[in-house]
């Protein structure tokens, strides 16, 4: 049993800038629309550190998903070898001791 091994590809490099540019623009234009409300400036200042602290939780987010998923596929790459190697050692036509 040939194990496959796990051949992850790169991003392109037009889909990392358009990753790049959404963020950025998505918030610029949260900033920029807090800034524009008539409202008072601490309704401001408590819209503009939500959406910071939101940020930053969703980065903190997507790196702790993708962590747990490499973790997995260690793991489970680890199972296989263990198993492949009991496979290979077993012989269905040794006796028994």
């Amino acid at each position: 049993m040939a194990m496959q091994p796990d051949v992850q590809l790169p991003h392109s490099p037009a889909w990392t800038a358009q990753a790049w540019i959404s963020f950025a623009l998505a918030f610029g234009v949260m900033l920029l629309g807090i800034y524009a409300m008539p409202v008072d400036i601490w309704i401001k200042g408590f819209l503009g550190m939500g959406t910071l602290f939101l940020v930053g939780s969703s980065l903190s987010l997507a790196k702790t998903v993708r962590d747990q998923h490499e973790a997995q596929k260690l793991t489970r790459r680890i199972d296989d070898a263990r198993v492949t190697k009991l496979i290979a050692e077993h012989d269905p036509l040794k006796p028994a001791l």
